[in-house]
């Protein structure tokens, strides 16, 4: 492959493409534009889940603006994990504080306490050169607020920047405050006062962890910590730990996810129970287009005996029986297609039956032909690979048709692969679905496709 930068989809295209293909869907496609009920772009990145009865509620971070800067914290409303709609915004700028428009709120994570009935919200709250690192408060009566800011600062007098909340137990009500702390070389988990509106004293410390974007899920009694190392907007393999006490001792780290996919090319957010199951909900950052910035979310399993994330292009949620389905779809290899111009077949270990098509775009193409479709729209996943370490996109064209621009993420290295989705508009029978035609720069290698038949 050769290095060259690619062609950047403007906001506007994005949004368009999003609302043709995404607003009737009834599965997670991981990766792909996810809108609300009003056809636009959800906005909700570091998120943060709050269950009121059958009502799920989605916060984060707005970042429509496609900057670092605070928005607005949005608030999405949902009965299914799917289907989502935009609620008022839970907090907004304020000037002359420590949350105005030039400042820093991200990863957002609301918790109800009983003992005051109020919402309680959390935050990381930092100037715009990250360094203030500390946190935020805000509380209201009603889950979407609006929330009345109550203050930022550094819990117990050190740092705080990437950070969640766990509320242990409803009955109970013990909750705790997990922070990347000391530049980020530490990670603590702080106790909660019972008002939830500061922390009395650090109950576990992993000294030199260099962990952020923390989440745990509570599993037959044993507490499961989940957790990125610090590596900016650029993705790494995240890590999971173990405890039968929030005290510790916890377990050495642990891959979630092969290592070598760096999680999917995403970041922890969220980690949200599902029966003996838990969902993983990450963001894949786009820094140079925030706003673009896509959801990463994947069952967690213990099948082995550990957490592991499940890859999955496609898949399903059954919320009352704490249960997930992943879809299983019709597989073509990129190099039983007919290549044309500079388009050439490669070898490597790291490739579905050892073989990509590499050289797609400045002149090269491929045809994948005989595609079954159903005659509706369908997700096809993109399995590539892009050793850059920047964005590459692809042409795709369906029978003939106008293309559509692919982005495709850096895969961290020239063996290993990424699926990126796209829906298409397939005849019912045979298809041929072109890669890499008419764009003047280089395509991704193009390992296989996978057709999905769930719309």
């Amino acid at each position: 492959m050769l290095a060259l930068r690619p062609i950047i989809v403007g906001p506007l295209a994005l949004i368009a493409l999003a609302r043709s293909v995404a607003s009737v869907d009834t599965v997670i496609v991981p990766g792909a534009p996810w809108t609300d009920t009003s056809g636009n772009l959800i906005q909700a990145h570091g998120a943060g889940i709050l269950t009121v009865g059958s009502t799920y509620y989605w916060f984060g971070e707005d970042k429509s603006a496609n900057g670092a800067l605070f928005k607005a914290v949005s608030c999405y409303s949902s009965n299914d994990l799917l289907t989502w709609t935009r609620q008022n915004n839970a907090l907004t700028p304020i000037s002359g504080t420590s949350i105005s428009s030039s400042n820093i709120v991200e990863r957002p994570k609301v918790i109800f306490n009983k003992n005051n009935n109020q919402y309680v919200m959390w935050f990381h709250s930092d100037t715009s050169n990250y360094g203030a690192a500390m946190v935020g408060v805000a509380t209201a009566s009603s889950p979407c607020g609006p929330y009345t800011y109550k203050g930022s600062w550094k819990p117990l007098g050190a740092d705080s920047r990437d950070e969640s909340i766990f509320q242990d137990s409803e009955a109970a009500q013990t909750a705790y405050l997990l922070y990347a702390s000391d530049n980020n070389q530490n990670f603590k988990i702080t106790q909660l006062d019972s008002n939830y509106y500061n922390v009395t004293s650090t109950v576990s410390e992993l000294s030199g962890a260099t962990l952020e974007a923390p989440g745990i899920i509570k599993r037959n009694g044993v507490y499961y910590l989940f957790a990125s190392h610090t590596s900016g907007w650029a993705p790494n393999p995240n890590k999971w730990f173990s405890a039968s006490s929030l005290h510790g001792p916890w377990t050495s780290q642990a891959d979630i996810a092969p290592e070598s996919s760096r999680t999917f090319y995403s970041q922890n957010a969220y980690d949200l129970p599902l029966g003996s199951n838990g969902i993983y909900m990450g963001d894949r950052w786009r820094p140079d287009l925030l706003g673009s910035s896509r959801y990463i979310w994947l069952p967690i399993s213990w099948a082995s005996g550990s957490p592991q994330l499940v890859q999955a292009d496609v898949w399903s949620i059954n919320i009352s029986a704490g249960t997930y389905s992943v879809a299983s779809g019709t597989t073509y290899e990129a190099e039983s297609g007919t290549l044309s111009g500079s388009a050439k077949v490669a070898s490597g270990s790291g490739f579905s039956g050892g073989k990509v098509v590499g050289y797609l775009g400045h002149g090269g193409s491929v045809q994948i032909k005989n595609v079954q479709g159903n005659g509706k729209g369908q997700w096809v996943a993109v399995y590539y690979a892009n050793g850059d370490s920047t964005y590459r996109n692809v042409t795709v064209s369906v029978n003939g048709g106008s293309s559509v621009l692919l982005d495709q993420p850096d895969t961290g290295n020239g063996q290993v692969t990424l699926s990126v989705p796209i829906k298409l508009n397939l005849n019912n029978g045979a298809n041929t679905i072109a890669f890499g035609a008419g764009q003047s720069n280089y395509a991704g290698d193009l390992d296989k496709i996978i057709v999905y038949q769930q719309e």
